[in-house]
């Protein structure tokens, strides 16, 4: 059996939805390859390389800003699930002008597509928002701050389901990254200067994680049990909603990425953090070139 260490760079859904099924679902076991899962949250990018990490917007980030050669080889879906959620008041992301914004930092994945958002909303992120700056985990911290009025809206990630939240507490989700900046994200990549893209543990990981999706595509009982495991403050069918409006419909089942979509995404985030667009989408998602 092959032997292979994986390593996640966020939380919630977005990031280990694929890899959690596969492993419950025991698919590494069937394709022959035993999977040590690491939360790679807090490794700098030199630890990283050594190992196949899910997390393609960081791999993106730092192949434009420091030439690590990541390639995706598989991705999830093209659509973030990331929400800008508020306390009354505000009712879209423009509202966010002179308001208080816990988000992440701007030289990080999530950071970056919150920017990119806020500009759509003609805001400059560094200007026109008071943001506040913290490091994610399952953003419990944002909702306290949010009650006690301490911030004003908070960009907050999957580990939740920011339409139940909002619904219990009187709050406004301003929007679905998703609907307003697309990217072929949450995948798997590697830097072929430490692991071929081509390895038999490699390929047996990509095929688990292609046979996880079409768990998540065809079989939403199962699915939506295991996404409780994540969302454990929320109702069956608050997780059954959420499945139903932001994961059934825009997570891929064949693994591959839309180039057109991932190029006008380069274009963005190389402009957000002002540095050469030096790769062409090609060169960055290969999923259309591996055969498992």
């Amino acid at each position: 059996m092959h032997t292979i260490d994986l390593a996640h760079v966020g939380r919630g859904l977005h990031e280990e939805l694929t890899a959690y099924i596969a492993d419950q679902e025991n698919l590494y076991a069937d394709e022959g390859v035993r999977v040590a899962l690491h939360d790679g949250c807090s490794w700098d990018e030199e630890r990283l390389r050594h190992v196949v990490t899910i997390g393609l917007g960081r791999a993106l980030l730092s192949r434009l800003t420091s030439g690590i050669p990541w390639v995706a080889l598989n991705v999830n879906t093209h659509r973030p699930l990331f929400w800008f959620l508020a306390r009354p008041g505000p009712t879209s992301p423009a509202d966010l002008a002179g308001r208080r914004l816990a988000v992440h930092a701007p030289h990080t994945a999530p950071g970056c597509f919150a920017r990119i958002v806020l500009r759509q909303a003609g805001l400059d992120p560094d200007r026109d928002v008071d943001c506040v700056f913290r490091q994610p985990g399952d953003y419990g911290m944002d909702l306290r701050r949010l009650r006690d009025g301490a911030i004003d809206a908070a960009y907050v990630g999957s580990t939740m389901a920011p339409e139940a939240i909002a619904a219990e507490y009187g709050w406004q989700v301003l929007a679905w990254v998703g609907d307003h900046f697309q990217i072929p994200t949450v995948g798997l990549a590697v830097d072929p200067t430490h692991i071929a893209p081509d390895d038999p543990a490699v390929l047996a990981v990509v095929r688990a994680h292609r046979r996880a999706l079409t768990v998540i595509r065809d079989d939403p009982d199962t699915t939506v049990r295991h996404i409780r495991t994540f969302l454990g403050r929320h109702t069956a069918d608050e997780a059954r909603a959420h499945y139903k409006t932001f994961i059934a419909p825009y997570f891929t089942t064949d693994g591959a990425a839309d180039l057109a979509v991932g190029a006008a995404a380069i274009s963005a985030v190389a402009a957000d953090l002002g540095v050469p667009e030096s790769i062409a989408a090609s060169d960055f998602y290969r999923t259309a070139t591996v055969t498992p």
